[in-house]
């Protein structure tokens, strides 16, 4: 079978809001990197124009669970990329048979949670050379030459409407940053659920919340927020207050697929999964 050029994606970060031409982006700004008029990218295998969410990556037989958000995708028009939770990973790959070859990589070097961190580096370094591709249903594994594998699940898009988004990072000065934990290793629970009615609710981490949530293209309005008034102890009040720095006036936003991704105008932003408890 004749090898396949795939052409190399242009770098995301997770809050630059640049939609990714594959499926599952709801709304958001254009990619950086356009694909070239031409036909589509085919295989033998189901890889393409699908949002495969990384479960686990093995190295050295060591096995570590992915952070939220953390993805792998190939589109029909030639890009691949691989999300991290913070950082992408772009490379020009080629697809023979049941073999995917990675080249040259790009990354995003936006500022990360140590264990975002080390998740990328171990990331970065499995997905790269020559790689097994194994299609079993819905699950996806890519295995290197030296044994490592990187488990991969399919999953359906969430809309920004009626989704349970829980928040998982927060973003200042282009910084992402896990929800601090508490003496007993726990993050504030922080939601938010968008309605058909135009409203938004939630919680805060500390206090519920409701505000009216206008949204139109790739922004969202949010009106005056009320909220409850009780004290929490720390560091449900930091986290609070600094959401209530980005429910406020008007945000650019993301989904995509499953990870829904708001920036204020001065560079405050946050992270949520969908479904997923915060982290």
């Amino acid at each position: 079978m004749p090898k396949q050029s795939v052409t190399t994606v242009t770098a995301l970060t997770t809050l630059t809001l640049l939609a990714l031409a594959g499926c599952g982006t709801e709304t958001g700004r254009g990619s950086d990197g356009a694909a070239e008029a031409g036909s589509a990218v085919r295989t033998d295998l189901p890889l393409t124009d699908v949002r495969w969410s990384i479960e686990s990556l093995s190295v050295d037989g060591k096995k570590t669970a992915a952070p939220a958000g953390a993805s792998v995708e190939i589109d029909s028009k030639g890009k691949a990329s691989a999300r991290t939770g913070c950082n992408s990973i772009g490379a020009q790959v080629t697809i023979d048979g049941d073999t995917i070859t990675v080249g040259e990589k790009s990354q995003t070097m936006m500022g990360c949670p140590k264990e975002l961190e080390a998740f990328e580096k171990a990331l970065g370094g499995a997905f790269g050379g020559k790689l097994k591709a194994k299609v079993d249903d819905k699950k996806l594994t890519l295995t290197t030459d030296g044994g490592d594998s990187i488990a991969l699940t399919a999953e359906k898009p969430a809309p920004l409407v009626g989704t349970g988004w829980a928040v998982t990072s927060l973003v200042s000065d282009g910084t992402a940053r896990s929800l601090p934990k508490d003496k007993k290793g726990e993050s504030p629970k922080a939601t938010l659920t968008f309605a058909k009615d135009g409203t938004v609710s939630g919680n805060l981490g500390c206090n519920g919340f409701s505000a009216s949530a206008k949204v139109a293209d790739s922004t969202i309005t949010f009106g005056a927020l009320k909220s409850t008034k009780r004290l929490c102890p720390e560091p449900g009040m930091s986290v609070e207050r600094e959401l209530m720095k980005v429910l406020e006036g008007q945000v650019t936003y993301e989904v995509h697929h499953r990870e829904l991704t708001l920036k204020t105008a001065d560079g405050e932003g946050l992270s949520a999964g969908a479904g997923a408890a915060a982290k």
